[in-house]
């Protein structure tokens, strides 16, 4: 099969190097000239595909995603497909479904998952959209996904259902990286635990908390001890708000993934106002020690025990 790739960054060009080594042809195209881009435009990369075209759209969600969306819409003919495989929200599917449809382009939404292991290990695919453009991509979905019979699913003939799929999806990520997190540090703090990074690795072999993001976990403390060399800051690519809100409007609860992503929003801040009044109210009705700018405590402006 011939496709064409925009988008050749640290997932895209694995994934351009995963088709290709399944047999397929691969246009690629990056807008910065840097990339090891096939043509030098959008335009040139829809010349070189045969119709009918099929174009994978790998940016960042969003604007980009969107410029690049409705420039093909411009470009490609009728019958044609793009494939939207980037991070989008799945609220603007129908949106790029209804304009492209009204050009007689298909469009589907994909999902994927695998980081930059993926070329190695294969992407995990949620996808959505008619059952006809599905089948139409199918090879290359074949050959991205990993070996066996897992690591592909259609979500849902509704454009929109593999992104919300894979937005479920790391909505679970932030709240199982949280609770690895949470441990790490209980144990780090305990006197009685020597050795962490081996104790995280023994949960390798027969427990009910393997995982490859243990795995991962154990790669991280091994090359890293203690983790001296990074800053407690987590930044969130969109997904885990999006499942929240998603949750409030099914009224769903997820305190788990919740309070993961609030967690995230508490790592960027190098002094918590909340925390200083959590603080401040703790020293006012219990007089209980609290450390203040320039002191070592404020424990003595209050008579402890008073109400």
């Amino acid at each position: 099969m011939e496709i064409g790739l925009i988008g050749l960054g640290k997932m895209g060009g694995n994934m351009a190097q995963r088709i290709r080594d399944g047999g397929h042809t691969v246009v690629g195209f990056d807008r910065s000239p840097a990339s090891a881009r096939d043509v030098a435009s959008l335009e040139e990369l829809v010349q070189k595909l045969s119709a009918p075209r099929a174009v994978w759209v790998m940016v960042p969600a969003g604007g980009p995603t969107d410029q690049t969306v409705n420039a093909l819409g411009d470009l490609l003919s009728e019958g044609d497909i793009v494939i939207d495989g980037g991070n989008s929200k799945y609220t603007d599917d129908a949106r790029h479904a209804e304009e492209l449809g009204a050009k007689g382009i298909g469009f589907v939404d994909a999902g994927v998952s695998g980081g930059v292991w993926g070329l190695k290990n294969g992407y995990a695919l949620m996808v959505g959209g008619a059952p006809e453009n599905v089948a139409r991509i199918q090879p290359v979905f074949d050959a991205l996904k990993p070996e066996g019979e897992g690591g592909f699913v259609h979500a849902g003939p509704t454009v929109g259902a593999g992104h919300f799929a894979k937005m479920v999806h790391n909505g679970i990520e932030y709240g199982m990286m949280q609770a690895y997190a949470e441990g790490y540090e209980l144990m780090a703090a305990s006197p009685l635990i020597e050795n962490v990074t081996e104790t995280i690795k023994s949960w390798q072999q027969g427990t009910v908390i393997r995982s490859w993001l243990l795995d991962l976990a154990v790669l991280a403390l091994e090359s890293d001890p203690g983790l001296s060399k990074l800053r407690g800051y987590a930044e969130d690519s969109g997904e885990g708000r999006w499942t929240v809100e998603a949750a409030i409007d099914n009224a769903v609860p997820l305190p788990v993934i919740t309070a993961a992503l609030f967690a995230r929003f508490a790592s960027r801040q190098d002094d918590s106002p909340a925390m200083k009044m959590v603080a401040a109210l703790r020293n006012q009705f219990g007089g209980h020690a609290v450390e203040t700018a320039g002191s070592v405590s404020a424990s003595d402006a209050i008579a402890p025990g008073s109400r």
